[in-house]
């Protein structure tokens, strides 16, 4: 009897050793979780999207604004914006794991919800690998390893498939807006200027100091893009995209080199960017094409 009882000890232990899980964050921090989360809370629009690709949607628990996709999102109870935490919401749910945005909640919210007793994962892709740790990362965390795999290897494939195609393509000067007021673009560590990269660009706003800059229209025009691309608000094309044809000076409007990509397709940082990045890649190559003939 007594041999029983130990050896179901050992047991025991042995599977309390196996559920325990640890996962590295976007900032080198290590999580140590006693068993799979299963109730979790996600603190950004793109971190919800990807707790559904890592098969961990229906442990979600609680979300914020925006966070519309896939539609069963919607559906989730909401804890505040991404960048106005309900705390008191939020603690109430009792979650196992939150998983954050740094650039978007900020460090004070993380620091108050780690304060609080919770366990925050963080999130900070900037590279388009990054998106499969991501997703990678979630699945670990809430047990569905397998799931996330196959989603993370499926995008690393069309990523690979992107960079052969047009990685070393004719470099082509990109401007990539995403709002008209005030003005505002990314500088060259943002995710999407590894989007560019990809598609054979160069964000001619690389070196800006801030991740999100605002700029003026004369520092547009002095960039001399020769691409102008656009995201907005929604599915639909920004009429101020089209505000650029005053300015006859800049390549990009003398050779009507201005495109819209929908914004939930490249500023999400979730395996849908790979679509984004498809549809940036297919209009940098046009831009290119013309310009070649251009130049016979």
């Amino acid at each position: 009897m007594r041999f029983v009882v130990i050896s179901m000890l050992w047991i025991g232990l042995a599977s309390g050793v196996l559920a325990q899980v640890e996962v590295e964050d976007s900032l080198g921090r290590t999580l140590v979780l006693e068993k799979p989360a299963s109730r979790v809370v996600s603190l950004a629009p793109h971190m919800t999207e990807v707790a559904y690709a890592a098969g961990a949607g229906d442990l979600l628990i609680g979300a914020v604004s925006y966070s519309d996709y896939p539609e069963a999102a919607k559906a989730i109870p909401r804890v505040g914006s991404y960048d106005n935490v309900s705390y008191e919401t939020l603690v109430a749910l009792n979650p196992d794991l939150v998983l954050a945005w740094r650039s978007g909640n900020g460090d004070e919210v993380i620091e108050r919800l780690e304060s609080l007793g919770l366990t925050v994962y963080i999130d900070e892709s900037k590279t388009l690998e990054d998106v499969a740790r991501s997703v990678r990362a979630v699945g670990e965390l809430t047990g569905n390893e397998e799931i996330a795999e196959v989603e993370a290897q499926g995008f690393l494939q069309k990523l690979t498939q992107l960079r052969e195609t047009y990685s070393r393509k004719a470099e082509v000067g990109v401007y990539y807006q995403i709002w008209d007021e005030p003005l505002l673009t990314l500088n060259g560590d943002h995710l999407i200027s590894d989007v560019v990269r990809l598609c054979g660009g160069r964000n001619v706003f690389a070196e800006s100091p801030a991740l999100v800059s605002r700029i003026s229209v004369e520092s547009v025009i002095r960039a001399d893009p020769q691409v102008i691309i656009a995201s907005g608000m929604d599915k639909a094309r920004p009429e101020w995209l089209d505000e650029w044809r005053e300015w006859t000076s800049m390549t990009a409007v003398q050779n009507d080199q201005l495109y819209f990509v929908p914004p939930d397709l490249l500023q999400r940082h979730t395996p849908r960017i790979i679509e984004g990045a498809t549809l940036m890649c297919e209009k940098l190559q046009l831009a290119r094409e013309h310009y070649a003939l251009q130049d016979e």
